[in-house]
């Protein structure tokens, strides 16, 4: 092993803190989201991608660290048993509605004639898995250092839940 991959791997854990001085979180996990979001975005090219959406399956933070291979998954699980029990709520509560918004959209795809406007329901979905991916990122990147009430999750999901009952 050369000196400085030596030096790279002896890296002072207090070099791996955040700004905060705390172990940051990882926005590796929002990798799962952006998956499916991608996958949802190719369904009106190739409707055989429905039953790749049909075997995504959501894997809490905790889950998804514990079994990466990833260096800073040790750091990403300390940070996140670091948040406190509000943070965590809402950081689920974003999860979760990411989650819900993926399965609505596979199941009314997966519903639609071959005549129907797939293109329409793959933009309203996108649009919105888009929009909580990205308060997902902000929260991530911030250390769940935010008010997340301007984030309006209920709202969106009773949206989200108004345009898939149509």
């Amino acid at each position: 092993m050369t000196a400085p991959a030596m030096r790279a791997l002896a890296v002072d854990a207090d070099e791996r803190l955040g700004p905060t001085g705390k172990p940051p979180l990882s926005t590796d996990y929002l990798n799962r989201y952006g998956e499916a979001l991608m996958l949802i975005e190719m369904v009106p090219v190739d409707r055989g991608i429905i039953e790749e959406l049909r075997s995504w399956r959501a894997v809490g933070y905790r889950e998804h660290f514990q079994t990466s291979r990833l260096r800073c998954a040790p750091e990403a699980l300390a940070a996140y048993d670091q948040l406190d029990a509000r943070q965590i709520e809402a950081f689920e509560e974003l999860c979760r509605t990411m989650s819900q918004l993926i399965a609505a959209a596979t199941a009314l795809l997966g519903d639609l004639d071959e005549g129907e406007d797939v293109a329409a329901v793959v933009e309203v979905a996108a649009g919105a898995l888009r929009s909580l991916i990205g308060h997902t990122t902000l929260f991530i990147n911030v250390n769940g250092q935010i008010d997340t009430d301007d984030f309006d999750v209920r709202s969106l999901q009773s949206n989200i839940d108004a345009l898939f009952a149509n």
